[in-house]
């Protein structure tokens, strides 16, 4: 386990991490979950074994620490990620990031473009206040205190075991906080930078059971690859791993 300070000595962010080839392979995790659980699978999967994979849990989530003083938005998240990279001696590095972390690896490629090379980015938010079925509708619906003092525990009753599993692992003002900076949105907004980003290679997975993804013509307009995966929704490295190694190691 390798660990940075960010936030100007608020916390150490934590990660683990597999030697191997380079440019380094980054996986970021979703709103409530760890790095580690989502990807150290597709990690090890022998068409993409051998490169150096980094798996980082962002503040108050994991194994990282959880400041209270922290304000745990999309921009905070990305530069705590960049201080993680920058204490690794990474650049240019390939960043396959889930759900809120594809948010977060949006705003460091616009922010620390030396960082990134590539994104691969899984149903990743893009727009602020998504429609009430985005996951961090339940836990921003609450107030702060009203979800640390009653509101975790019914998201976590609501949410199923296995998303559960992860969530009540993240501190719940940090969560909270997640999520309300989540559906705020970066400035400029992740769709935008993500449209902005030509120099970077972009690949953006949408599981066949979420639905068409909105503006997805435009995005292809712009030179990201929209790849719908059969049989998957959000969690698609789960429900169709092999499809998503694919898109992994550049099949796609």
């Amino acid at each position: 386990m390798r660990q940075a300070e960010f936030g100007g000595g608020e916390g150490w962010i934590r990660w683990t991490e597999t030697p191997g080839a380079q440019p380094a392979r980054v996986y970021v995790h979703g709103l409530g979950a760890t790095s580690a659980v989502y990807h150290a699978h597709v990690a090890a999967h022998p068409e993409l074994a051998g490169r150096r994979s980094l798996f980082v849990d962002l503040p108050g989530h994991g194994i990282s620490d959880r400041p209270e003083d922290f304000g745990y938005t999309l921009e905070e998240h990305a530069d705590a990620l960049a201080v993680a990279l920058d204490t690794a001696g990474v650049t240019g590095a390939e960043l396959i990031a889930h759900s809120m972390g594809g948010s977060v690896a949006i705003v460091l490629a616009h922010r620390r473009p030396d960082l990134v090379s590539r994104l691969v980015l899984t149903e990743a938010n893009l727009d602020a206040f998504p429609p009430p079925t985005a996951g961090s509708s339940g836990i921003a619906a609450y107030t702060e205190d009203e979800f640390v003092d009653g509101g975790r525990a019914r998201v976590l009753d609501a949410i199923g075991p296995l998303w559960a599993a992860t969530m009540r692992l993240a501190d719940p003002r940090a969560l909270h906080r997640s999520a309300v900076g989540l559906r705020q949105g970066s400035v400029p907004v992740m769709r935008e930078i993500l449209t902005a980003l030509d120099s970077v290679e972009r690949v953006y997975l949408q599981g066949e059971r979420s639905g068409e993804l909105v503006g997805a013509g435009a995005l292809e307009a712009a030179g990201v690859r929209v790849v719908t995966v059969p049989a998957a929704g959000h969690n698609v490295m789960f429900d169709n791993p092999d499809a998503f190694v694919t898109a992994v190691a550049g099949g796609v």
